[in-house]
């Protein structure tokens, strides 16, 4: 099955959006958006940078655990991982999004 994104509504009314893999595991999320169409520029972004391999920022967050940044060709930060125990786990993680981040399916939950 192949991924899609889902798009919200966070309770002070701004939007944000998250990329599913097949299986439902969440594999990227956006920052939050004022406008719902912002978050809608987010997801045309993430359908275009993900196949992108030097768009990806791998990082490792001060507790040692790995995570990456999606940035956009003007170095904006477009979405983040989650952590990872591995760096290994990590990059299996940016080869998800690389293959789900071009999905048109999107659920719209706000």
């Amino acid at each position: 099955m192949a991924g899609w994104f889902e798009l919200s509504k966070s309770s002070d009314g701004q939007f944000r959006f998250v990329l599913k893999a097949g299986n439902a595991e969440t594999i990227l999320t956006s920052e939050l958006y004022k406008t719902k169409a912002s978050a809608e520029n987010g997801i045309a972004s993430v359908q275009t940078n993900a196949g992108l391999e030097e768009r990806y920022e791998r990082k490792e967050a001060t507790n040692g655990k790995s995570f990456f940044n999606l940035k956009a060709a003007n170095h904006q930060v477009i979405g983040s991982s989650q952590m990872y125990a591995t760096a290994k786990s990590r990059d299996e993680g940016i080869a998800s999004v690389k293959v789900n981040g071009a999905s048109k399916t999107v659920k719209d939950n706000s």
